[in-house]
Formats: structure tokens, C-alpha cells, sequence
């Protein structure tokens, strides 16, 4: 056989192995393609139906489907005797939880009671998480910004917390360049603001303030008075004293987010009617062992 015929079917069979190769290879290139858009459509679908199924459960959690019968309460409890966690049993107690509770029952409501750092209050209210902040919270300009508030509940006013030997503390006025323990977000904070050249330590609750009073690390804490009472003649006996007259005494309020009127006139109603048939005076005297002042039942 010549030379030239083998490598003419050398060639034409070589050319035929190509084309099927690459035809093979186009077809799963092809089908790739096709599996990729399909894969991609699924995708799409899982994620519309994701985004869909999550603003299902938003709207399940909404305020049109909640139980109207409850309210859920957001307090600070670390601020006794206002709020507290009872050491034995663990359950909320306090002035402010007695009293939403009092005020629930008026109403024919359940009050189910959460408890939040201070400075997380204000912001629950306005992303709905909670229906009502109580925590011993003076009424200001620039909270009822963000918030409505209740009828006061309560009027008082800030005092100075120092250690048992401090001799040097006797008035706000002494607090210029001073070491100054508040709580984030308080009334505290906001007047320790205003004071000339003081050092102001911020801490996430009142106790780490009055703690850091007992090693030393502040030099006076600033707090409403009833909550240093209790604290001096509590836990800080003997560790610690009030000293100086009260700055500015203020009222205390119950908040519901912006705009909710018909949950506020429900709280003020509620509240009109202890202070009437004397379940506020039966709290108050619980609380503070005596009866309340005339402003106070106003």
C-alpha cells in the first residue's frame, strides 16, 4: 500500500476522533450550561420564598397579632427598691413592679415583665419589642423626644452617694475634677455632664457604680435619692453615706413608644384609680415606709 494512502486514512481517521471528541465535549458543555441555569433558578426561588417566609413571621409578630391582654413591661432591675430581683426567688420585684402590675389589673391586663439594661429601654419601645418602660425614669424634654409619657408617678430628685470617710464631698458643688459613677442613659449621667472638668465614668447598671464607689475607683456616685437610700442602708452599710441636698427633684413617668395614645390613656386611667382607692399608698408604704406625699397622689 503506498506511503501516501496511510497517511491520507491516518488523517481522516484522526479528523473523526476530533469531531467526536469535540462534539462530546460541547454537549457537556452545553448541558453544564443548562444545569447551571437551572440551578440558578432554584436559587432564585429559595430566596424569594425566604424573603417572603420572613415577612410572614415579621407580620405573625406584629402588634396586630399579639395578645391584647397582656403587656409586655421593660424594666431595669437593678435599681431597688424601685426594681429588684428577689435573691430567694428570683422573680421581679420592686415599687415600679407592683405598681404596673396594679395598674394591669385595673385595667383587665396581664403584665409580663422583661428586664433590660437602662439604656436599652427607650430603644425596645420604638422597635415594638416591648409595649411599656418602668424604671424608675424622670420625665425630661429630651426623653419625651423619643417617648410619651404617662401622669408622673412619682417625683425625685438626684443625690451624691460617697464612701463612709469621704470628708471632702458635702454638695454638688464639690464636684469639680471629681471622679463621677453614673449609669448609661440616667438623670445621673446628664447632670455629671454639666460639671466642670469631672471625670465621668458611665457603667451599664447602678450597681457596678456603687461598686466601684466601695474599691475606691469613683470618688461619688450620682443616682435618684430613694435608690441610694436603700443602697446605703442595704448593701452599702457601713461602706457608705448620702451626702448634700437632693438636685432638682423630678417626676417619674411610665413610657410607651411615640405615638401610642390609647396604651397611655389606659396606663394613666389604671394609675388615676390606685391612687384613688388606695392601692398607691398600700405600695408606696411597702416600699418606702411611710405614706406618700401629696404630690405624689396628684
Amino acid at each position: 500500500i503506498p506511503l501516501w494512502v496511510l497517511f491520507y486514512y491516518a488523517y481522516f481517521i484522526g479528523k473523526l476522533l476530533r469531531n467526536r471528541i469535540e462534539g462530546s465535549l460541547d454537549f457537556k458543555r452545553s448541558l453544564k450550561i443548562r444545569l447551571d441555569m437551572k440551578l440558578k433558578k432554584i436559587a432564585a426561588l429559595l430566596g424569594a420564598f425566604t424573603i417572603a417566609s420572613s415577612l410572614f413571621i415579621a407580620g405573625c409578630g406584629s402588634d396586630t397579632t399579639r395578645n391584647d391582654k397582656v403587656w409586655r413591661v421593660g424594666t431595669d432591675a437593678t435599681y431597688a427598691p424601685f426594681g429588684f430581683k428577689d435573691k430567694d426567688s428570683g422573680k421581679l420585684d420592686g415599687f415600679d413592679i407592683d405598681i404596673i402590675n396594679a395598674v394591669a389589673k385595673e385595667e383587665g391586663i396581664e403584665a409580663d415583665i422583661q428586664n433590660l439594661n437602662f439604656d436599652a429601654l427607650l430603644p425596645a419601645l420604638q422597635s415594638n419589642t416591648i409595649d411599656i418602660a418602668i424604671s424608675d425614669m424622670t420625665i425630661s424634654e429630651d426623653r419625651a423626644k423619643s417617648v410619651d409619657f404617662s401622669n408622673p408617678y412619682y417625683i425625685a430628685g438626684n443625690g451624691l452617694v460617697v464612701n463612709i470617710d469621704n470628708t471632702t464631698i458635702h454638695s454638688f458643688k464639690d464636684l469639680e475634677g471629681k471622679r463621677i459613677g453614673v449609669s448609661i442613659g440616667s438623670t445621673g449621667a446628664e447632670i455629671a455632664s454639666k460639671i466642670p472638668n469631672a471625670d465621668v465614668r458611665q457603667f451599664n447598671i447602678i450597681v457596678d457604680a456603687f461598686l466601684e464607689l466601695e474599691n475606691k475607683g469613683v470618688d461619688v456616685v450620682i443616682n435618684d435619692t430613694p435608690v441610694n437610700e436603700y443602697y446605703v442602708n442595704g448593701k452599702g452599710k457601713g461602706i457608705a453615706k448620702v451626702t448634700g441636698e437632693d438636685y432638682d427633684a423630678a417626676p417619674l413617668g411610665i413610657a410607651v413608644k411615640k405615638g401610642n395614645t390609647e396604651l397611655l390613656k389606659n396606663i394613666n386611667d389604671g394609675l388615676a384609680k390606685i391612687k384613688a382607692n388606695g392601692k398607691y399608698a398600700e405600695i408606696y408604704k411597702k416600699w418606702f415606709g411611710k405614706e406618700p406625699p401629696v404630690e405624689d397622689l396628684k
